[in-house]
């Protein structure tokens, strides 16, 4: 099953292989198309039937190649409604520099030339030809080609290129595109391929709404506690106003304070003893 037709520098190695494994890529669904025949292994005890990784592999380098072939990363569009590939798909744009459309497709965004998403892409790469099958047809009207992960009863109609692998498992889509932009990468010459991958394939991966918020409330409720622990200190010079610590400090009403900063301020004046009968001492004044 594992048998691969590939030159030897783009073979597998035994990690590549487990994590397919692994990921389930190889495990079908009980129902086959036609024209998913020559990808099919063989058929398990439960009527699941087992892809070839042997061919999965293969069609993963040609994709590879061809997204390669396209001079502008941006004429890439990578599409996916299922939502277990539209974090997959983001992160495919981010790395490889090619375009995403997670969710919803808008009918028309190939055709349309005057809706505001109107695109001209140069090859197509879908999740799943059966959920995408609204962008695979727009595609098919302006001879724009398609690469499609397709499982063991994907339909291949107006599909050039066809990687035989599960598009409906959480890990198998993530890894998948792992590896296509992985190999994108090392054909461009931007990473070795000798060395590993910095990038983890984690990162591709369908992460629950859940899973996100409990990530995001951690680093708030850090803060909060740090706040509590470790109150922020006092500059010198200044006094911790507690209970009565304002005393002497702020002046009761009615009582004015002096405008001397020396120290030696004047005594309270009385208000109530002030008459406001008397005229003021106009002495010293000048016209």
């Amino acid at each position: 099953m594992t048998q691969i037709d590939v030159p030897k520098a783009l073979q597998p190695t035994d990690q590549d292989i487990h994590k397919l494994v692994f990921a389930s890529v190889h495990i079908g669904t009980k129902n086959s198309d036609k024209l998913m025949e020559p990808y099919i292994w063989r058929r398990r005890s439960d009527n699941t039937y087992v892809l070839n990784l042997g061919k999965t592999w293969e069609k993963l380098i040609l994709a590879a190649r061809v997204i390669v072939a396209v001079e502008n990363p941006k004429d890439v569009i990578a599409i996916s409604a299922r939502p277990y590939g539209q974090r997959a798909v983001l992160k495919f744009a981010q790395y490889t520099g090619a375009q995403s459309i997670a969710g919803r497709f808008t009918p028309g965004t190939f055709t349309n030339q005057i809706t505001k998403q109107f695109r001209e892409p140069r090859l197509l790469l879908v999740t799943d030809p059966r959920t995408d099958s609204q962008a695979v047809h727009e595609a098919s009207y302006v001879n724009v080609p398609v690469i499609a992960f397709a499982d063991s009863d994907s339909p291949l109609q107006f599909v050039d290129i066809a990687i035989p692998a599960n598009n409906k498992g959480r890990l198998s889509i993530g890894l998948l595109y792992w590896l296509l932009a992985r190999e994108v990468l090392r054909l461009r010459g931007t990473i070795s391929r000798v060395d590993e991958w910095d990038v983890p394939v984690d990162l591709f991966f369908y992460r629950e709404p859940d899973e996100i918020e409990k990530d995001e409330e951690k680093p708030a409720t850090f803060a909060a506690e740090a706040e509590i622990a470790e109150p922020a200190p006092i500059a010198p010079g200044i006094e911790d106003f507690g209970a009565g610590g304002m005393a002497g400090v702020v002046p009761a009403y009615g009582e004015p304070v002096s405008a001397s900063w020396d120290g030696a301020g004047a005594a309270p004046v009385d208000p109530a003893g002030a008459s406001w009968d008397q005229p003021a001492d106009t002495a010293g004044w000048t016209n």
